[in-house]
């Protein structure tokens, strides 16, 4: 049967016997555009009556959250692998994941208590009774973070309590717009959050680390879509999580970096070191090659776990939790079932996920949105009853990796070369060698013939993973049949990820 070919965005994945892969008839799209804003946070001169109350509102360790230069490319070619319905990347290695565990470590957020949701009132009364005056734009809801920092960044000395809280709204509705709840607009915060700071005491009760998890799953599900050319939510928690766990695009310290400091995203903090510039394409390949060894799978294991504050920690246990994550009108799902290895667990097969339909809820002003997410709620509510137990860790997970590789897509990358007929065709062999070792049952085989099969896999995977780079754009085109439009975008074609 001769091979057939459609453009796609920049996946490549196998239906049946025909593959599907980028051709360079089109571009693909460019490095994603990233919106944080953490390089203005140190301009807001806080007094010390303010950061106790930024502490009492819950973002006492937030507010420390260090600026830094975002790897573009880097982010880009992760969102590359990240799967809508599973909320996790997918890589040679299996699963991963930014749990709850990391949100709690790395931002010091907390990840139990009061889900992040609440009424939503007129955007101009909200502004009026809590911070004293009305920006004269206000359209969609949001207020811009340049607006804020104008009025509300020094609060003096003598202020009365009434302005000294005011002030401190300004900075927090700053703080979580230019960091955990950053927009794609890039300079403005919707005004609905504000109402969660009116009382500070409440506010502390509030689970912020569990809604940003939530608000970064969904910024992360919508900028894998290929119509996407940006990205928000907590880029810098992507950044760092990513340099924690994987053996790709770490910076080159000068000096062994502070690793006692909590939470532990000051370790990346600065610019103490140097990194080679890559682009997405070499992150692809680097991403593509990844061994187990190139994992860190338990990165806080050697970090000094004193220096985690005892709130913290007694919460910590809900990093296993398999619930539902929320953040005003966004639920998205955390199955830490599908990453049980990040806790130091035996991988099993994890259980089909049940669909959720992701909604586009229109806010009213006026309404309380816990009435419309009754089944999200539960689920939050029932999430210490939900830890799941990946049982002994020494267990061989090959069942496990046959299963993955059957329902994954292993090579993000494009091949190289002319395409010429012969090449072409000896890629296609490799490949259905590759694709025929990974089905082979190793049930039964003694133990030399497991290492030979072993041995095959990692030969052909290798060589195949040298063929992906990028394609010069003169290169061969191919037409895209009627029947095959649909397949245009690879997050329509859901048969592929079967087994979720």
């Amino acid at each position: 049967m001769a091979q057939q070919y459609v453009q796609v965005n920049v996946m490549q994945f196998p239906i049946g016997k025909t593959d599907i892969k980028l051709t360079p008839n089109l571009k693909e799209r460019g490095v994603l555009r990233c919106h944080e804003h953490t390089s203005m946070l140190d301009q807001w001169k806080l007094t010390p009556k303010q950061i106790k109350l930024v502490e009492k509102a819950g973002f006492g360790y937030l507010r420390l959250l260090p600026a830094m230069s975002l790897d573009n490319a880097l982010i880009a070619a992760l969102v590359e692998r990240w799967r809508r319905e599973t909320n996790t990347f997918h890589l040679n290695v299996g699963e991963l994941t930014i749990t709850l565990e990391d949100v709690s470590l790395l931002l010091g957020l907390a990840i139990d208590g009061e889900p992040v949701i609440g009424p939503i009132s007129a955007p101009s009364s909200v502004c009026e009774k809590l911070l004293g005056r009305v920006p004269e734009d206000l359209n969609g809801g949001m207020v811009k973070l340049t607006w804020l920092k104008e009025f509300f960044s020094e609060c003096p000395e003598g202020a009365s309590l009434e302005e000294t809280e005011r002030c401190t709204r300004a900075y927090l509705l700053y703080l979580v717009g230019s960091t955990i709840f950053s927009t794609t607009t890039g300079n403005k915060v919707p005004v609905m959050y504000l109402s969660l700071f009116e009382d500070f005491d409440k506010a502390g009760k509030f689970a912020w680390g569990a809604g940003a998890l939530a608000f970064l799953y969904r910024a992360l599900g919508n900028a894998s879509l290929k119509s996407q050319s940006t990205i928000s939510g907590c880029l810098t928690l992507v950044q760092c999580w990513s340099y924690s766990r994987l053996n790709v695009g770490q910076p080159r310290f000068n000096q062994e970096p502070d690793s006692n400091s909590f939470p532990f995203v000051l370790k990346w903090k600065g610019k103490s070191g140097s990194r080679t510039k890559c682009n997405v394409m070499s992150y692809r390949k680097a991403l593509d090659s990844l061994n187990p060894c190139d994992v860190q799978w338990l990165p806080y294991k050697d970090l000094d776990c004193t220096a985690i504050p005892e709130d913290i920690k007694a919460s910590l246990i809900l990093r296993a939790s398999r619930t539902m994550l929320l953040c005003f009108d966004k639920a998205e799902r955390h199955l830490p079932d599908r990453c049980l290895r990040q806790f130091g667990m035996h991988q099993t097969i994890p259980k089909d996920v049940e669909r959720w339909e992701r909604k586009s809820r229109i806010v009213d002003h006026g309404v309380d949105l816990k009435g419309k997410m009754d089944l999200a709620l539960k689920e939050w509510s029932e999430r210490w009853v939900h830890i799941v137990d990946g049982g002994d860790v020494v267990a061989d997970e090959g069942e496990y990796m046959q299963w993955y590789q059957k329902i994954t897509r292993k090579y993000i990358g494009r091949v190289t070369s002319s395409l010429e007929s012969e090449y072409q065709r000896t890629v296609t062999a490799m490949k259905e060698i590759a694709n025929i070792a990974d089905i082979v049952s190793a049930e039964g085989l003694d133990s030399y013939n497991r290492e030979l099969l072993d041995e095959v896999k990692n030969i052909v995977h290798k060589c195949l993973t040298e063929q992906f780079e990028e394609i010069p754009n003169e290169k061969v085109k191919k037409k895209v049949g009627k029947g095959q439009r649909h397949l245009l975008d690879p997050f329509l074609v859901v048969d592929v990820w079967s087994g979720f």
